[in-house]
């Protein structure tokens, strides 16, 4: 499988470990799948995070729809992680959540949404 190349893969190894940056939590505070669909809110700005927060970076790859588990590809930290990070952002009003499924989907939503994911696999 190809490699894409990232901004990260240069840096240096962190040395914070990753529930650091969670403060501990391992759970996040509203249900958040891994396939949710992740957005920038438009007009948010994020100066009162650090550019080095990883929040930032999270925010930042958000103005893009995004999945959860391809923000954690992309920042090359756990999923349970990036889950506890996002689901504060959206807290905090700076991201919003685009369900890929309605708890009530019939069984051909279902159905595409696999066949969607299947063909993207395969284009990988």
């Amino acid at each position: 499988m190809p490699h894409h190349q990232s901004e990260y893969d240069d840096a240096e190894p962190s040395l914070v470990r990753p529930y650091a940056l969670t403060e501990g939590r391992t759970l996040p505070s509203i249900d958040l799948p891994l396939e949710a669909i992740i957005a920038t809110i438009e007009d948010v700005v994020s100066n009162n995070l650090a550019p080095q927060d990883i929040r930032a970076s999270i925010v930042a790859l958000c103005e893009q729809r995004i999945s959860i588990a391809e923000i954690a590809a992309h920042l090359g930290v756990p999923i349970g992680v990036v889950r506890v990070l996002v689901a504060d952002l959206v807290v905090a009003g700076s991201l919003e959540i685009h369900a890929t499924l309605r708890s009530d989907a019939s069984r051909v939503e279902r159905r595409e949404l696999i066949e969607r994911t299947l063909s993207g696999l395969r284009a990988l």
